[in-house]
């Protein structure tokens, strides 16, 4: 059971005030609404990490988008009024589990679902932590800003920044963003890697929400078994984790959603030549019985 569980009991989509929840076809959109910057409050916070159970034990959902409505933040960054009020009396202790901010971070990376955030505008600190964690970052050219403003203010990145994004971006580039404290604009967060992509501002949502309804269209044991393999990628050793994948794969096989997804798609025009010159569009099509998830 997730460290988060016992905070998610009998939670229903209404039951959120800072976050507005809408469901079509498989997606779960989660617009974050903290006025005036969206800051992440201890509020903002708990209604995240209950979110993130709530959805990701749900048959029904297999992806989630994370999102704001604000133009010019998608979240500022952890409330430092808060921090202000950490207990300091006492050593320093060493986790063996993980509880909190990072639990909740950790169940977005590992849950059996897309996660996908559209980062609309400036992101920091936690927001930008939270947004590491998830599967894919989309962001707008001229609007997003990314940020991680804890060393300046005396403290480091401690919701799993110091550790993601060396993994996104590379090692000196996180020392860069980190130390520095730098403002980081969407062109060059694409080219360091920490975005999928930076599109024009009126076409970050359309994207999202196409990305987000493609994913849902497939096997869902497909996307869960592949996010667990290339999750693996970061957790083993390449040997190791060549053998999880093809156990992976042979799980898959196995499922009663891999054969007809596979004979749709030589239906479609899979292996003609005319079928591979798009076979982005044509896997597009494929559309099996979700409701059977299989083992």
């Amino acid at each position: 059971m997730s460290p988060l569980a016992e905070n998610s009991t009998a939670m229903t989509d209404s039951d959120f005030e800072l976050l507005h929840i809408e469901r079509d076809a498989g997606v779960v959109f989660a617009t974050i609404d903290a006025p005036p910057i969206n800051v992440m409050t201890p509020a903002l916070f708990r209604e995240l990490a209950k979110f993130s159970v709530h959805v990701a034990d749900d048959d029904s959902v297999r992806v989630v988008v994370l999102r704001s409505d604000n133009p010019d933040f998608f979240i500022a960054h952890f409330d430092v009024t808060a921090i202000l009020g950490y207990p300091t009396d006492g050593p320093a202790e060493r986790p063996t589990e993980h509880v909190g901010f990072h639990a909740m971070c950790e169940t977005y990376r590992t849950m059996p679902k897309a996660t996908i955030v559209e980062i609309g505008g400036r992101v920091g600190g936690g927001g930008s932590e939270l947004s590491m964690s998830c599967d894919m970052r989309f962001g707008a050219l001229d609007r997003t800003v990314i940020n991680q403003m804890e060393v300046p203010i005396g403290i480091l990145p401690g919701g799993t920044g110091t550790q993601r994004l060396p993994r996104l971006v590379g090692r000196g580039r996180a020392m860069e963003v980190i130390l520095g404290g730098v403002d980081v604009d969407a062109r060059t967060a694409e080219q360091w890697g920490y975005l999928n992509r930076a599109l024009p501002a009126d076409e970050l949502r359309p994207f999202v929400t196409d990305l987000a309804h493609r994913i849902a269209k497939f096997p869902p044991q497909a996307v869960a078994l592949a996010k667990q393999a290339v999750n693996a990628a970061d957790e083993l050793p390449l040997n190791e984790g060549l053998f999880e994948e093809r156990y992976l794969f042979q799980r898959l096989l196995r499922t009663p959603q891999a054969q007809p997804a596979m004979e749709q798609f030589l239906q479609l025009g899979g292996q003609t030549r005319d079928g591979e010159m798009r076979v982005g569009d044509l896997v597009a099509g494929i559309s099996t019985d979700c409701d059977d998830t299989g083992d």
